[in-house]
């Protein structure tokens, strides 16, 4: 992987104005959260395969057109952008997708969504590793801090396991599996950020899962039908177009297009917005009651992203590929 580190004579220095990039980062992150708004109806009708597949088939038509104006960007992509590509459009959406599905199903829930939360740490050992990032400052206490306040956020006071043979496990494995694809493709889509645009990124992302995804989906062999006549099949279709414009491609967009100015292992705490839109939304649609460990946890939270975007003031280097 030495193909994917910075060479020191090729690379530029970006700043981000009023620590813009991280906080789109955390916008689009943020916008990941509204999903089982729409999701909840369409799972009524349609497997998680068959509706990320239509999602892809929409996102697809959207960046087609963005695809070609910026093809001239496609004739400097070499075997290891490709890889990159890769990873981030079959893994990071994917396969690491399913591998959380099928972790919620096979083992112990909270052991699960706990073990998710590590996150943030493979992002930034591989941002260390393999494009040569300077850890944040202060980054061991602001990471336990963000760590603690999502584990608040999530399990309160309790504990998330009743006993230790729970918490290994099959299940166990596939949830950090699922977070270490999660964090690489964090990785992997700022070092194609280096030689491609925002917008050619979550294009690519977009239409090259779409074949994945149709492979995926023909291999379920779940069939496909919709009940409840013409206004059930309308409001399918609606909040399929919904899911697929906000929590698909205006979050991918945004979070791109932040990631562009903003180091990895930064990005990797920006996304911890994630668990707190889905708290706000929990409480706002669902009527369910916020706890004051949650409201720890939310505090906790923010402070670490605030810590952590102070620093965005001080240039960001870009990590250039090599020739």
């Amino acid at each position: 992987m030495s193909n994917v580190t910075a060479s020191s004579q090729t690379q530029t220095v970006r700043t981000t104005p009023l620590h813009g990039g991280f906080w789109l980062v955390a916008l689009g992150a943020a916008l990941w959260g509204v999903d089982p708004l729409f999701r909840i109806l369409l799972l009524k009708s349609l497997t998680s395969s068959q509706i990320v597949l239509l999602e892809h088939v929409v996102l697809f038509l959207a960046a087609a057109p963005v695809l070609w104006r910026h093809r001239a960007e496609l004739k400097r992509i070499r075997l290891r952008h490709a890889a990159a590509l890769i990873f981030v459009s079959w893994g990071g959406s994917a396969v690491a997708t399913i591998l959380f599905t099928k972790a919620l199903s096979s083992g112990d829930i909270n052991a699960v969504v706990l073990l998710q939360k590590l996150q943030p740490l493979f992002a930034v050992g591989l941002a260390a590793l393999l494009l040569k990032e300077r850890l944040p400052r202060y980054f061991a206490p602001l990471f336990l801090v963000a760590l603690l306040g999502t584990y608040l956020l999530t399990f309160g006071w309790s504990m998330p396991f009743g006993e230790a043979a729970s918490f290994i496990g099959i299940g166990s494995i596939m949830a950090l599996g699922a977070a270490a694809l999660w964090g690489g493709s964090t990785v992997m889509g700022r070092y194609l950020l280096g030689t491609m645009k925002y917008e050619t990124v979550t294009s690519l992302r977009f239409v090259l899962a779409l074949p994945f995804l149709f492979v995926l989906t023909s291999v379920e062999g779940a069939p496909w039908q919709l009940h409840g006549g013409l206004g059930s099949s309308a409001a399918v279709a609606v909040n399929l177009l919904l899911q697929a414009l906000l929590p698909g491609l205006l979050s991918m967009l945004l979070y791109y297009k932040g990631l562009s100015t903003t180091k990895a292992s930064f990005a990797t705490f920006a996304e911890l917005s994630f668990p707190m839109t889905s708290l706000v939304l929990n409480w706002i649609v669902y009527h369910q009651l916020v706890t004051w460990p949650q409201v720890l946890g939310f505090a906790m939270i923010w402070t670490a992203l605030f810590f952590i975007s102070s620093q965005q003031r001080e240039p960001l280097e870009a990590a250039s590929q090599p020739n």
